[in-house]
């Protein structure tokens, strides 16, 4: 994953006037390596050792480690950002975990495929997105959705 710097008052990128039921945001690949891992669990502060030791990972029945959910969930809402320009603009998001995000120990780490479809226009600018995120064609969120205000 590389880092970047989100500026909260960014340009929006995309205007409610210009959305239909059916535009596609972009779609991106996030790369999520044991590195990242590490990363996370210390801005969140979930240590919890399924996330780096394959030992306790395997131990509770899991694949191998496993990238945090509120991870995978953050790289998916990122398509929404950076679609809308403004992390501000989204007013609510949710998201159901379907399986693991396995994240072997290797130099190549693991894709999630995230993308995006407008599926309602609301009154009060608001737009409904509904995400889908995939890694190796296997779907990892379902019942993925943000609703944003877009100006």
């Amino acid at each position: 994953m590389g880092t970047e710097s989100v500026t909260s008052n960014a340009t929006p990128a995309v205007r409610y006037a210009d959305v239909e039921v059916g535009t596609e945001l972009p779609p991106q690949d996030f790369v999520l390596r044991r590195g990242d891992l590490v990363r996370y669990a210390g801005a969140s502060g979930d240590f919890n050792p399924i996330h780096w030791s394959e030992r306790v990972a395997t131990g509770v029945g899991l694949p191998n480690v496993i990238a945090h959910g509120m991870l995978t969930m953050g790289v998916a809402g990122r398509v929404v950002t950076d679609w809308t320009g403004d992390p501000g603009s989204v007013t609510s998001y949710e998201v159901r975990f379907a399986q693991p995000v396995v994240v072997p120990d290797d130099d190549e780490g693991t894709t999630v495929s995230i993308s995006g479809k407008v599926t309602e226009k609301r009154d009060g600018n608001e737009v409904v997105v509904a995400l889908t995120a995939t890694v190796e064609g296997r779907k990892v969120l379902t019942r993925s959705s943000a609703v944003v205000r877009l100006p």
